[in-house]
């Protein structure tokens, strides 16, 4: 399926924004998660993630993700607690979605066999960056993870 520009969003892409600043993208995304090790091991050992800060103190450890953060708070911890959502059971998210550079589908399917990682959906649709392959799979605590191919030429 493919998405079309709106009339609106076609006249606000020739103009600026009318905004006393400008966007330069998203700079991290937060989730929460229920076992730090385990979360850890998933973005780094099957995402390739790379730590970043840590801040034990707000149980809170976050990873590199291309130029962007993955901030992950452990809300099983007593010191992570604040950031537990108000709605019990509730989501605040349905996906974030990981820009991938060139990689061959096949070889994706096999690292993420290889841990365990079921895929959710494979799909093909418009991002950010134009056409491409989408691989959806969850994290352990059942975040869905959108892993985005190039543009498609």
């Amino acid at each position: 399926m493919a998405g079309e520009l709106t009339p609106m969003a076609q006249e606000a892409l020739l103009k600026d924004a009318d905004v006393p600043f400008k966007l330069g993208g998203i700079d991290h995304v937060v989730l929460l998660v229920t076992d730090m090790q385990q979360a850890m091991q998933f973005y780094t050992e099957v995402l390739g993630c790379r730590p970043a800060y840590s801040y034990p103190s707000v149980a809170m450890e976050q990873v590199w993700c291309g130029t962007e953060l993955i901030v992950l708070i452990d809300i099983s911890q007593p010191n992570g607690q604040k950031a537990q959502p108000p709605v019990a059971g509730g989501r605040n998210m349905d996906h974030v979605c990981l820009s991938l550079g060139p990689y061959y589908p096949d070889a994706l399917r096999a690292h993420l066999a290889a841990h365990d990682v079921k895929i959710e959906q494979e799909a093909t649709h418009g991002g950010a960056r134009g056409m491409g392959h989408a691989t959806y799979v969850l994290d352990p605590f059942g975040n869905k993870i959108e892993l985005k191919g190039p543009p498609l030429i």
